[in-house]
């Protein structure tokens, strides 16, 4: 497994699966301390979010707030063990906090594969959220984090753009497995022909380097390729 993987100055992508397949980020503020950017499965991501802070010389007390892109169990099932084991106060979207209070995750769309997968248990623990963000609301997170609700993936579901370093973090918008550009999968999704709909927003905004949660950073012409994938996708529609 791969220490942290530097994105910018006082950025890094944490893996928290092999071959980049779940990934957590690390925003440093000016006076140490950090921000985490979703916690990971719950079995794994812990541990090895803990082993990316030794590398970079911190420890999970250095940890003062934790914010979550959505609540599925892949980038929220570790949240209550990091808070936990750091005391951070934990945020993600108004439309997503509900869920995190009662450790559950939303409810996946209509197709048959969607309703087995509800039935499956979302390991997800109860979590405290200390606060909510809304759409196009700058956050105070190292220099100033942008949230855009990116909505369909799940109800609350959210990217967000570092504008100090030109970092966007896709969340679910948009996956990299393998290095090859995709959607979400349909059956996770509580809406995914809103999800296509809303990932367009990646194309309207400002960045250098594209971080995904699924899959490994685009560093070279991000915008411009992520740009490319969605008109190439909306002129097969």
């Amino acid at each position: 497994m791969r220490g942290p993987i530097r994105l910018a100055e006082g950025v890094w992508r944490v893996p928290t699966t092999p071959a980049h397949l779940v990934n957590s980020f690390l925003f440093a503020e000016p006076d140490g301390t950090l921000t985490l950017v979703d916690t990971g499965y719950v079995r794994s991501a812990p541990r090895r979010i803990a082993a990316g802070l030794a590398a970079l010389g911190k420890q999970p007390s250095d940890v003062r707030r934790i914010l979550l892109t959505h609540a599925h169990s892949d980038h929220a099932g570790g949240a209550a063990r990091v808070q936990r084991s750091s005391g951070a106060v934990l945020s993600t979207h108004d439309d997503e906090a509900h869920w995190l209070r009662e450790g559950r995750a939303p409810s996946p769309g209509g197709t048959p594969l969607a309703r087995l997968l509800a039935r499956m248990p979302a390991k997800i623990e109860v979590c405290e959220v200390g606060a909510t963000f809304s759409d196009n609301q700058l956050l105070d997170v190292a220099g100033g984090l942008r949230v855009l609700h990116t909505p369909g993936h799940t109800p609350g579901h959210c990217a967000f753009v570092h504008e100090p370093s030109g970092v966007l973090i896709t969340g679910d918008s948009l996956f990299n497995f393998l290095d090859r550009m995709s959607w979400s999968f349909a059956a996770f999704c509580t809406d995914f022909p809103l999800c296509k709909q809303t990932a367009e927003r990646l194309a309207d905004v400002d960045y250098d380097v594209a971080a995904f949660t699924h899959g490994p950073e685009i560093r070279r012409n991000a915008r411009e390729r992520i740009r490319e994938f969605l008109l190439r996708k909306a002129a097969k529609r």
